[in-house]
């Protein structure tokens, strides 16, 4: 959620940025300031009347300690005629902070100045390249019938037991999945990023702290009966551990990693890109999330890019990295970098990750904050990225390093996996 204050200062620059986004906020900040001041002359006259009743009430004790019990009842009925209006102007004052509250929560993140201008994927700019496309053996196939011929995960079971989106991994597809999770999490801490094991469903107060709510309710499976939510990304929880905590300077950064299934409906996604792994609504993340002092996160997005990349050239994978236009980017991120791996049999890519800057807007929502040197409490900054999503990478994984009978594994999966590729008669 954007600050008021800046708003206040602001509000030519907040729309200005805005139109990056591709975001018209004119009409919505006037409401805002608007409201803003309404806000403040209600809650002027609810002061001032308050104070007026506390001297009152002062009156009518120091009247009843010198016996002038008369002049005490007619005071009283004073007090009796400013509660009665107390309790409106308390009603108006609660509408016009709802309806500001409203408003606030319907702009998105201003968006970086390195963000460029543009309304759709076409828009981003490639940031680098890395790693080479191989050159597959004749009648090479793609993942979902690799997976198929080497007996590592079932789609048509996953259909029978859920529906389509619910893949079912099966013995050396399993320990493949398992390997990479294990990898994803040894190479995430020993980076300096603590692992936890969260919870896999999160209140509403948690969701709305990321920003999944109200804006990406639609994504998200709910469970009515609780009035929880699967997490689309274990973000969600990692970063809610912080929510309404003071942190201290000497305590930044906090880095924190975790791995977790994410459910996502995908709604209108259909006929996008679905077969196989490249889309799917149960799937497994390794996730790197960082709480930073405002004036390092950028430093520590640079930071995190590093990591992923590096992450990605030790699976031997093509891969680019993509910066976001104002177009393509989510609601709450400030600044995205997107991964894609190329999917040589399907020749496309892929993403894999995303690593965002979301500066203060989730920490303005969920209060997480530091006291500077100067003692005054200051929003810190939130960033987070993916490290990595498995099912495109497992999908790229097994297109790009097959051979004819036998698909080969990179280097740094041979200890997890305890082999150094697949075979037909295994």
């Amino acid at each position: 959620m954007l600050q008021l204050a800046l708003i206040r200062q602001q509000p030519d620059f907040v729309k200005k940025r805005l139109l990056v986004k591709n975001f018209d906020a004119s009409a919505a900040i006037q409401s805002i300031l608007l409201l803003d001041e309404k806000r403040k002359k209600l809650q002027l006259e609810l002061e001032s009347s308050q104070a007026g009743l506390n001297e009152i009430s002062k009156a009518i004790g120091q009247l009843m300690a010198t016996g002038q019990k008369d002049k005490a009842e007619e005071k009283k009925k004073e007090v009796a005629l400013i509660k009665s209006g107390l309790s409106p102007l308390q009603e108006l004052l609660d509408n016009a902070d709802s309806q500001l509250q409203e408003i606030l929560l319907s702009l998105p993140n201003l968006p970086s100045a390195e963000v460029p201008s543009g309304k759709t994927p076409d828009d981003n700019v490639v940031v680098r390249e890395g790693g080479s496309n191989p050159q597959l053996p004749a009648g090479a196939l793609a993942h979902w019938d690799l997976a198929k011929k080497y007996n590592l995960i079932d789609f048509e079971l996953g259909n029978k037991i859920t529906g389509a989106g619910f893949p079912v991994y099966i013995n050396r597809g399993a320990r493949l999945q398992r390997a990479l999770i294990q990898y994803f999490l040894d190479y995430n801490t020993a980076a300096g990023f603590t692992e936890f094991q969260p919870p896999l469903v999160v209140n509403e107060a948690s969701a709305f702290g990321t920003a999944q709510l109200p804006d990406k309710e639609g994504q998200m499976y709910f469970v009515g009966g609780d009035n929880l939510y699967l997490i689309p990304t274990s973000e969600v929880p990692l970063t809610n551990i912080l929510r309404d905590t003071i942190l201290k300077e000497k305590e930044l950064p906090v880095k924190m990693t975790a791995y977790t299934p994410c459910f996502r409906r995908e709604a209108g996604s259909y006929g996008k890109d679905v077969r196989g792994l490249n889309r799917l609504h149960q799937f497994d993340k390794v996730e790197i999330v960082q709480i930073v002092h405002p004036e390092k996160s950028y430093a520590a997005l640079e930071e995190m890019v590093l990591h992923v990349e590096k992450l990605l050239q030790t699976l031997e994978l093509p891969y680019r990295i993509l910066r976001l236009c104002g177009g393509d980017m989510s609601f709450a991120s400030a600044i995205t970098y997107d991964f894609e791996v190329y999917s040589a049999a399907q020749q496309k890519w892929l993403e894999v990750s995303s690593v965002s800057n979301f500066e203060t807007f989730q920490t303005n929502r969920m209060k997480i904050r530091f006291k500077d040197q100067q003692g005054k409490m200051q929003l810190l900054h939130s960033l987070n990225g993916s490290s990595l999503a498995l099912p495109r990478i497992l999908a790229c994984l097994l297109e790009n390093h097959q051979g004819t009978n036998d698909i080969s594994l990179p280097e740094v999966l041979h200890s997890y996996f305890k082999a150094q590729r697949l075979t037909l008669n295994a």
